[in-house]
């Protein structure tokens, strides 16, 4: 997992609410054994509308999501978060999450950010009037700031998630911060028990 300390850039303004984990990634993408190639899956089955958003030209190339109220609901499918990294989005904004979903965010370093409904509908309604808008998310500051419409906002993040973040820590890389008092636990075990390296 990279560190993230700020993702900065232009959105794809998805102004749907309810979309769960089988329309971000529908079911025959699971059956896929590598954990490569699913951006082609992101969304696949609206995508084949020539007009659906993420189809427009003017939304090439934009690092952020922005989506309509609970965003992320449905099974537990963490391609859902592959799929939308490998897109290329690294953060994703919504007035509501999922809770499994945005666990899984954590896990695999995408930024979620939840805002208000009322913050929520005002960067649709910009991002659709104007497509070169741009965002920051700040992990560090834990705002969202947007520049063109003078707004700035604090988004929770937990100290623990935080530090994740802008350390690139996945669940591996949290246990391997405390190598040392393992390797200690390993050396003082009995020789009779089994082994566990």
């Amino acid at each position: 997992m990279e560190p993230v300390h700020i993702v900065q850039g232009t959105a794809v303004p998805l102004d749907r609410s309810d979309v769960d984990t089988d329309q971000i990634i529908p079911s025959d993408w699971l059956k896929r054994v590598e954990r490569t190639g699913f951006d082609k899956g992101l969304f696949s089955e609206w995508r084949d509308d020539p007009d659906f958003v993420m189809n427009r030209e003017e939304h090439a190339g934009a690092s952020i999501l922005v989506g309509g109220p609970n965003f992320g609901t449905g099974s537990s499918r963490e391609h859902a978060v592959w799929a939308i990294q490998q897109y290329g989005f690294a953060a994703v904004i919504s007035p509501r999450f999922g809770p499994i979903f945005k666990n899984n965010c954590t896990k695999n370093g995408l930024v979620a950010v939840e805002v208000s409904a009322d913050v929520g509908e005002q960067l649709l309604e910009a991002i659709a009037a104007d497509p070169t808008l741009e965002l920051t998310v700040d992990v560090e500051r834990r705002t969202l700031e947007v520049p063109a419409l003078e707004l700035e906002v604090s988004f929770e993040l937990s100290d623990s998630v935080q530090h994740r973040f802008l350390n690139g820590l996945d669940d591996i890389g949290l246990t391997m911060q405390h190598d040392d008092a393992i390797g200690s636990f390993e050396s003082g075990r009995p020789g009779f028990k089994p082994a566990t390296t």
